[in-house]
């Protein structure tokens, strides 16, 4: 069903990375190089992959087993992007823009956050389909 809470959280984790690529800054350093785009095909592919994940995970709403496999390797990719950032905004200069540097670390967190969230909605509807079952 599409009413349930865990499409909720999903739907809130594929918007907040979507907003992710909108606002996504070109950071440059002090020679006007740039140092990371959002058009980067590393950072677009983990983007578009998370957003894909999230709504495939949506529409799997009947199997529950793969729609939490699935929000399982939507939060590796959330911590592979936040991985690339975080390692990129460390082999900046200090002369950088600081607040060029931490807002697009904050959305892969975030988006983490709703997708464990999720598992455990998903977890919860799992364990109660089993319990009705064992009534059988």
């Amino acid at each position: 069903m599409l009413q349930r809470i865990q499409t909720v959280y999903l739907i809130i984790s594929a918007l907040i990375i979507g907003t992710l690529y909108v606002w996504f800054p070109t950071i440059l350093n002090e020679a006007n190089e740039v140092i990371i785009t959002k058009n980067e095909p590393l950072v677009l592919g983990l983007i578009i992959g998370s957003v894909v994940l999230a709504f495939i995970s949506i529409l799997n709403f009947k199997k529950r087993q793969l729609q939490f496999v699935l929000n399982r390797l939507n939060i590796i990719l959330s911590f592979v992007l936040l991985g690339v950032f975080v390692y990129r905004s460390l082999t900046l200069s200090g002369e950088t823009f600081v607040s060029e540097k931490g807002i697009g670390v904050l959305l892969p967190i975030i988006s983490i956050v709703f997708l464990v969230m999720a598992n455990k909605a998903i977890k919860r509807d799992e364990d109660l389909v089993k319990s009705v079952d064992r009534l059988r």
